[in-house]
């Protein structure tokens, strides 16, 4: 039923003009009579007050995570989010990181998913989430989580665990995160990603994440069509050698190495503790590993040892140490040369990974060996990167 004329409000024309209608905060304007002054009177002043009438106050809004229902965090918890509605293309993902300084760990708790993207016939999806630590993504340092079948909003509450990490990881390395749907009869599809950089880690500190995933950045090569229709695995390979550059080596596990000086017995004792997510080498997704050690320059070879082969493991624990005799002078000339192999029956041995520790190496490696130098009898435990460089001397020994 239409209201007669008479039934309408009347509006004020500086109350119409004090509102601003645009999109966004409602915010008072300067009234009318600023623009054609006109005579004192009970309403307008002279005209050159310049401020809106007591009457009209400008509407309060709440807070934009009060209209999007977001819940504010638990006191002390230290909260990283940016969401948007409940319509995000891609969907949010809820995380938790720590870093671990005294264990040399670096914890994720994947919680969960919300509104991800439909990926299969049937308007759902089976998610599940890999990790990545860039630069120097491999399957070496890749984790994965359980997958959730037929769900948009997929609850994991998984504890991954990266093992061997150091301040100089957490300086330099970024965190990626990938949320991938599962498909037995094809490839695997990528529905979307997040990248944490380490350094906004505190050591020792949980830090929340609820963040929106993003698409990957798209290659600037005309390349990446087809590293698109080839699968998310040849994508991230190109996308590493974009990102990495062509001379950057790939990393292929961390090892735990003991050093000390023995001023009693006058000698370096070796310790070959660990090593964590070493590279697959063999075709069941295993390696059968074990390490050698070398001290250079050796003349007369007398120098190699060597462990046991530890069968079907990316994490074997060795714990074994081996004695070189030397002057600590002589010592300070020489390099120790560390490799890991996967053993293999009947063909030569593979190179899975190796580092030097000496005047010549660089970063941990050599910090490492100086405070060995400089420390005698005191027993120091570092994490080391393994890397894709074979020493030259190791190539004709890989049978060994």
């Amino acid at each position: 039923m239409r209201g007669r004329r008479s039934d309408r409000m009347t509006i004020n024309i500086q109350e119409h003009m004090a509102i601003n209608v645009c999109p966004g905060p409602i915010r008072p304007i300067r009234q009318i009579s600023d623009y054609f002054p006109r005579g004192p009177g009970p309403e307008g002043g002279g005209g050159g007050g310049g401020e809106a009438p007591a009457h009209l106050v400008p509407l309060a809004l709440a807070p934009p995570a009060a209209l999007l229902g977001a819940t504010t965090p638990e006191d002390g918890a230290e909260v990283d989010s940016y969401d948007s509605d409940d319509a995000t293309a891609l969907g949010t993902l809820e995380f938790d990181l720590l870093y671990d300084r005294a264990s040399c760990t670096l914890h994720c708790s994947i919680l969960r998913a919300k509104g991800l993207k439909p990926m299969d016939f049937n308007g759902l999806a089976d998610p599940y989430v890999k990790l990545h630590l860039l630069p120097g993504a491999c399957k070496a340092n890749k984790l994965k989580t359980k997958t959730q079948r037929n769900t948009l909003n997929p609850v994991w509450n998984e504890n991954l665990t990266y093992s061997g990490i150091t301040d100089d990881d957490i300086t330099h390395k970024v965190l990626r995160i990938a949320v991938c749907d599962e498909d037995k009869l094809s490839h695997n599809e990528f529905i979307g990603e997040i990248r944490v950089p380490l350094r906004r880690l505190k050591p020792s500190q949980k830090k929340h994440f609820n963040i929106c995933l993003e698409r990957q950045v798209p290659l600037a090569s005309p390349s990446s069509m087809s590293a698109a229709l080839r699968g998310i695995s040849c994508y991230l390979k190109e996308l590493e050698q974009v990102e990495q550059g062509q001379g950057l080596l790939e990393e292929r596990g961390r090892i735990l190495l003991s050093l000390s000086y023995s001023s009693r017995r006058r000698g370096l004792l070796v310790g070959i503790l660990r090593c964590a997510h070493l590279a697959a080498m063999d075709v069941n997704g295993y390696s059968d590993p074990y390490v050698k050690t070398y001290l250079r320059p050796d003349v007369d070879k007398k120098s190699k040892h060597k462990t046991c082969v530890k069968k079907k493991t990316l994490n074997p624990e060795f714990n074994e140490e081996f004695f070189y005799e030397i002057e600590l002078s002589t010592l300070a000339t020489k390099t120790l040369e560390v490799t890991v192999w996967d053993y293999d029956i009947g063909k030569s041995n593979d190179f899975i990974g190796g580092v030097s520790l000496g005047p010549g190496a660089r970063g941990e490696a050599r910090k490492h060996w100086s405070d060995c130098l400089q420390q005698p009898d005191a027993a120091l435990e570092r994490w080391h990167t393994l890397t894709s460089e074979l020493p030259p001397a190791a190539g004709a020994l890989s049978s060994a």
